[in-house]
C-alpha cells in the first residue's frame, strides 16, 4: 500500500493528497470505462482514460441487452485498463486507491466492474472505494472546470435517469431535488428515434436531423409544467405518446413525414423542460451554479437554451466537454479521488453491485 496514505486504524478510515493517483473502473451499462486521475493541490487531474463500447452490438435490438453487455466488459475490461495505463503513461505500482462504479445500473454489468476492481484491489494492496454512477457524472466537471461550489444545483440527464441534485459536497453530500416519473429524457430520445425508424442510440442522430429542422413546427407538450404539478420533477412519457400520435395521424392523412421537424419539435420540448425546471429549481434554493451532466448534457440545444436561460438568470453554468459527458472511468475515478480526499473507510471486500443504489449514497460500504 502506498506510503502516502494517511489512515486512521481506530476510525478506519483512508485519507488520500495531492500526489496520489486513483484507477477509476465504469461497467455500469454498455460502456467499459477506465481512467486514471492524480489528486492536486486544489482538485483531480486526468491523466489518461480508455473507453470500449458495446454499443454495435446492442442496435439491432433498439436498446441495451443485459446479457449481451456483462459479456462485452468482461472481454473489454482488461484491455480498457490497460490502454488507460497507456494514454496516463504510468505504471499500476503508481496506484494508490481504486474506484468503481457500485450502481446504479444493470445488475451483471456492475458485478463485472466491481469484482475486476475488488481484483486489482487486492492485488496491488490499496484501498477500494465503491461510488455512485449518478455522482460520477457531475464529478466529471471538476476534470474540466475545477471543484464545485458548495450548494450547487447539478441537473443529471442521460439515458437512465433525470435529475436534480443539489450538492453540498461532491465526495460526501447530494440530495435529491427532483427526480423524472417516468421515461429520462435519454429513453425518450431512444424511444422516439425507433419510432421514426432512426436507429439507436436516438441521442445524437436526432440532435444532428433537428439542426436541420423547424423547432416550431409542432407544438408537442411540455410534461409537468402545469400550476398544479411538481416543479421540479420531470415527464417524457407523454411527449414521447404525443409524438407517437402525430406521426400515427400523419401516416393515416397520407402526408409525408417531415422527419427533421419532428425531431426538431420533440428536442425543443425537452430542452425547453429540462431548463426551465433548472433554472427555477436554482433560482428558488438561492444556488449560483448550474452543472449539466451525463450523456444527454452532449446534446447542442440543450447547453445552448442553458446558456441563454442560465445567463438571464446570473445563474453560473458548467457543462463538461462532449467527451466526459457519456458513461466514462475517468468520471468514477475523479468521484473516487474527491471521496478519499475529504476522508472515508474504504468499500467492504464483500463490495457488490446495486442496481437500485440511490444518489444519497456516495460511497457504497
Amino acid at each position: 500500500m502506498s506510503q502516502n496514505l494517511s489512515t486512521d486504524a481506530a476510525a478506519g478510515t483512508v485519507t488520500l493528497k495531492p500526489g496520489d493517483i486513483v484507477l477509476g473502473i465504469e461497467s455500469s451499462c454498455d460502456e467499459t470505462g477506465a481512467g486514471l486521475v492524480r489528486i492536486t493541490d486544489d482538485g483531480v487531474e486526468l491523466l489518461g482514460h480508455h473507453l470500449a463500447s458495446s454499443q454495435d452490438e446492442h442496435a439491432r435490438f433498439g436498446g441495451v441487452v443485459p446479457e449481451i453487455a456483462s459479456r462485452a466488459h468482461l472481454e473489454a475490461m482488461t484491455p480498457t485498463v490497460r490502454s488507460a495505463f497507456a494514454a496516463a503513461g504510468v505504471e499500476p505500482r503508481q496506484v494508490t486507491a481504486i474506484s468503481v462504479t457500485s450502481g446504479p445500473g444493470l445488475a451483471g454489468a456492475l458485478l463485472v466492474g466491481v469484482a475486476a476492481a475488488k481484483a486489482y484491489a487486492g492485488a496491488w494492496d490499496v484501498p477500494l472505494f465503491g461510488v455512485n454512477h449518478v455522482v460520477g457524472h457531475v464529478a466529471a466537471d471538476t476534470l474540466e472546470h475545477g471543484p464545485i461550489p458548495a450548494d450547487t444545483l447539478a441537473l443529471l440527464v442521460s439515458g437512465g435517469h433525470t435529475q436534480l441534485l443539489r450538492v453540498t459536497d461532491i465526495g460526501g453530500e447530494v440530495t435529491e431535488v427532483g427526480t423524472t416519473v417516468d421515461d429520462a429524457a435519454g429513453e425518450a430520445y431512444d424511444k422516439v428515434a425507433r419510432l421514426l425508424g432512426l436507429g439507436y442510440p436516438g441521442g445524437p442522430i436526432i440532435d444532428r436531423l433537428a439542426a436541420q429542422g423547424d423547432p416550431t413546427a409542432i407544438k408537442f407538450p411540455r410534461g409537468l409544467t402545469g400550476s398544479k404539478d411538481s416543479a421540479y420533477d420531470f415527464s417524457f412519457s407523454g411527449l414521447k405518446t404525443s409524438v407517437a400520435r402525430w406521426v400515427e395521424q400523419a401516416e393515416r392523412d397520407g402526408r409525408p413525414i417531415p422527419v427533421e421537424d419532428v425531431c426538431a419539435s420533440f428536442q425543443e420540448a425537452v430542452a425547453d423542460v429540462l431548463t426551465a425546471k433548472t433554472v427555477r429549481a436554482a433560482t428558488d434554493l438561492g444556488l449560483g451554479t448550474v452543472i449539466i451532466a451525463g450523456g444527454v448534457a452532449a446534446n447542442g440545444r440543450l447547453r445552448t437554451l442553458a446558456e441563454e436561460r442560465c445567463a438571464a438568470a446570473g445563474l453560473t453554468l458548467r457543462v463538461p466537454r462532449i467527451g466526459l459527458c457519456t458513461d466514462n472511468g475517468a468520471m468514477i475515478a475523479a468521484l473516487g479521488a474527491h471521496v478519499g480526499r475529504r476522508g472515508a473507510v474504504p468499500s467492504s471486500p464483500l463490495l457488490s453491485g446495486d442496481p437500485g443504489m440511490q444518489v444519497s449514497t456516495v460511497l457504497a460500504s
